[in-house]
């Protein structure tokens, strides 16, 4: 049960609810996918093997290291897209990275970004660029599911969901496919944690937590736990209260959202000059322009 319409039909248990985010949050996974699986794919479909270290880079900063990190993956490939032809036109490279106006359009037009949605596009039109868009992430999720078993949770997260147990409604938040988010949560046994796993088939974060908190919890008694800037973004434009896990530093955050954050949140204490002081940190940690 995962539908949009079982979302919609959720209603609160408790007083306070939490939304919490998956790859690069709960799970150090995120680095070994976008490493793996993401951007291997990515070099091979659009021809840049004799620019792999670029290509590498370029993906790194866009997925990983910067205001864009954890990004739906069709706008993160446009904007690699982007960086890439930019760098290239500055080399004496012969590869071209050339217009993707379907990709374009389709990214405008469609608000549930996820490969259910593109494969309809693609049997309806049949558009060149979204063909090429459509086999590479197939072939991210073929990489991701060829992984090794086995995935390794961020130290104090377990300890972190349980306290939320009788004082919160507890729902994943993520971008990733459904099957592929439920597999690593059940691998764990942290799916009997949460009330429901809202992934990229039925919609942005933003709404998703919208769907959630609107009209069922007070102000103040919804948090987004999360480790990118789309995070926080989908959190304040429902007017919900952000405790950022920062890249690099995601234990010493889980540490500290056990030891200080959730007191704050159910004390009603959280937003203003604490929650200030992490949004400073982790935006100082993801920068939004390159240096190359």
């Amino acid at each position: 049960m995962h539908g949009i319409d079982e979302l919609r039909a959720l209603r609160p248990t408790k007083d306070f609810c939490v939304g919490i985010d998956s790859d690069g949050c709960v799970f150090d996974t995120m680095v070994v996918k976008h490493e793996q699986c993401f951007c291997p794919a990515f070099i091979s479909h659009f021809g840049l093997e004799d620019v792999r270290s670029m290509a590498e880079e370029v993906w790194r900063f866009v997925n990983l290291y910067s205001r864009t990190r954890g990004c739906n993956r069709f706008k993160a490939l446009q904007r690699v897209l982007m960086f890439m032809k930019q760098r290239l036109a500055d080399t004496t490279s012969e590869i071209e990275i050339g217009p993707l106006p379907g990709l374009d359009a389709w990214l405008q037009e469609e608000s549930s970004l996820g490969n259910a949605t593109l494969i309809k596009r693609v049997e309806a039109e049949g558009d060149a660029d979204l063909v090429r868009v459509l086999a590479w992430s197939l072939e991210v999720n073929e990489r991701v599911q060829a992984l090794p078993p086995g995935v390794q949770l961020f130290d104090r997260v377990r300890a972190c969901i349980e306290s939320l147990q009788g004082r919160a409604d507890a729902i994943v938040v993520t971008q990733t496919p459904h099957d592929t988010v439920k597999a690593e949560w059940d691998a764990l046994a942290l799916t009997p944690l949460v009330r429901f796993i809202a992934a990229q088939e039925i919609g942005t974060k933003t709404e998703h937590l919208g769907i959630v908190c609107e009209g069922h919890y007070a102000s103040g008694n919804a948090l987004m736990i999360g480790d990118a800037p789309g995070d926080f973004d989908a959190a304040d434009a429902n007017g919900v209260l952000f405790f950022p896990i920062i890249p690099g530093s995601e234990e010493r955050s889980w540490q500290r959202l056990v030891d200080e954050g959730l007191a704050h949140f159910f004390a009603g204490t959280f937003a203003g000059k604490f929650q200030d002081e992490l949004v400073a940190e982790f935006n100082q940690a993801l920068p939004k322009d390159p240096d190359w």
